[in-house]
């Protein structure tokens, strides 16, 4: 089992502070606590979860004409854990599954408008080969070139069907590629599919990662669970540009005490609940809504807990759910949850 050096980590948290006070962070004079992460999987591919190349394009001149900080991914991570501030308008941009679209289409366009990313790979898919996805080379190449590489684990499989030395040596395995290929051992996860389940985000946490990553919608903040981080889907119709001028200006919505605890469904439908914490002004404006269903009923029970009530049993598979709340200036504070129902 190959496991992150503690001396990586020194360095990534080091990096993050020296680059929070340098110039690049006083473009924007206001800082805060919070960023968004978008994910994306091919740019202008015909087949799969696709982006259309002028939606990308769209999204990455929206970003440059209104001063967003495109951050890499690692250095918000480390900056949030420690209780530090980001700049305001903090984005950090990261594409999963290797596709050779994200070195032909992604890469030349960000790199002109110096934007940092990061590429989550299957070791097992870039060992397979074939003309849609990425050589040991071009992997190289980006992270050479300052590209942050992490990894779906070795099979790109759905992991929380695995038993834990199933899942461990699929994990592993991944890790001892990237070293083999790349030098260095990943520092961020990122879940296949978004599938977590309390044990495989254990499994996680004990490989030394830094951070993990659902496909479920939401904001990073300081108290975030760092084990199921969310990113907001950025592929076919969810990549039109009014979503996506909302999602990329969220605050958090910070919540506790999540019920259930663990996001597999054992009694369906689930009990969902949880508690907003902090200052977010009042909650008779908070909506769920879940995409079979529409909008959900909730139950406010007292100052700050809120019930959802789900009308019908949760269909097989993956089933998101999103709550938002108007917040400050127009912009909407974003919680969102991924319940997978064996």
């Amino acid at each position: 089992m190959h496991f992150i050096n503690t001396e990586a980590k020194a360095k990534t948290t080091l990096i993050a502070i020296l680059v929070l006070v340098s110039p690049l962070a006083s473009v924007n004079c206001h800082a805060q606590d919070s960023a968004v992460a978008l994910m994306y999987s091919r740019v202008g591919a015909t087949d799969g979860a696709t982006t259309k190349t002028e939606e990308f394009e769209n999204h990455l001149s929206h970003l440059s004409a209104n001063n967003y900080q495109v951050l890499p991914l690692p250095q918000i991570v480390a900056a949030l854990q420690i209780g530090a501030a980001v700049p305001e308008n903090a984005v950090a941009m990261t594409f999963d599954g290797g596709h050779i679209s994200i070195y032909r289409e992604v890469w030349p366009r960000l790199k002109v408008l110096g934007f940092s990313f990061t590429v989550f790979i299957a070791t097992d898919v870039i060992d397979s080969g074939g003309d849609n996805v990425m050589s040991w080379d071009h992997v190289r190449e980006l992270s050479s070139s300052g590209v942050t590489i992490g990894t779906l684990g070795g099979g790109y499989k759905h992991l929380v069907a695995l038993d834990e030395d199933e899942a461990t040596a699929d994990i592993t395995r991944a890790n001892q590629r990237l070293m083999e290929e790349i030098g260095t051992a990943p520092e961020l996860f990122a879940y296949p599919f978004g599938e977590y389940d309390a044990d495989l985000q254990r499994t996680i946490a004990r490989h030394g990662y830094s951070a993990a990553f659902g496909q479920h919608s939401g904001v990073i903040y300081g108290n975030a669970d760092y084990m199921a981080l969310p990113r907001f889907p950025l592929v076919g119709s969810y990549a039109n540009m009014p979503r996506f001028r909302t999602v990329v200006d969220t605050l958090p919505l910070p919540v506790a005490d999540v019920v259930p605890n663990d996001p597999v469904v054992t009694y369906n439908p689930p009990s969902l609940g949880f508690t907003v914490v902090g200052e977010v002004g009042p909650l008779e404006n908070l909506a769920c809504y879940l995409a079979r269903f529409g909008k959900l009923n909730i139950e406010q029970l007292g100052p700050a807990r809120i019930e959802v009530r789900f009308p019908d049993a949760l269909p097989t598979g993956r089933n998101r759910v999103n709550c938002t709340l108007p917040g400050p200036g127009g912009r909407w504070r974003w919680f969102g949850l991924q319940l997978l129902v064996p």
